[in-house]
C-alpha cells in the first residue's frame, strides 16, 4: 500500500516528508513527483511505509492536518491506471 499526499507546498522536500511520516512508523520510500519540462515540484507526493497499520495512523492523523500553510489531503493511493498513448492516438484517428 501508498499514501498519496497532496496540496503540498512546492517547497517540501523528501526529507520533510520522511520526517514528518517517520512519527507514525518506519518510511520505506518517498517519492515526490516533479514536472518533466521545468523540474519543479508538482504539488504531491507518495509515501510507503513499513506496515498497514503504520500507514492508517499516519493518514488518521496527517489528512486535513495544516502544514507549512497547507491543509493536507492524505489518503490511500489508487493504482495507477496503464494508459497507451500510441493505441489512443490510433483510435481517435480511426486506424
Amino acid at each position: 500500500m501508498s499514501i498519496y499526499i497532496g496540496n503540498l507546498s512546492y517547497e517540501v522536500t523528501e526529507e520533510d516528508l520522511r520526517s514528518v511520516f517517520a512519527e507514525y512508523g518506519s518510511v520505506k520510500r518517498v517519492q515526490v513527483p516533479t514536472d518533466r519540462e521545468t523540474g519543479r515540484m508538482r504539488g504531491f507526493a507518495f509515501v510507503e511505509m513499513d506496515s498497514e497499520d503504520e500507514e492508517a495512523a499516519a493518514i488518521g492523523a496527517l489528512d486535513g492536518a495544516e502544514w507549512m500553510g497547507r491543509d493536507l489531503k492524505v489518503n490511500k493511493a489508487k493504482p495507477r491506471e496503464n494508459r497507451n498513448f500510441n493505441s489512443n492516438r490510433r483510435n481517435n484517428r480511426g486506424y
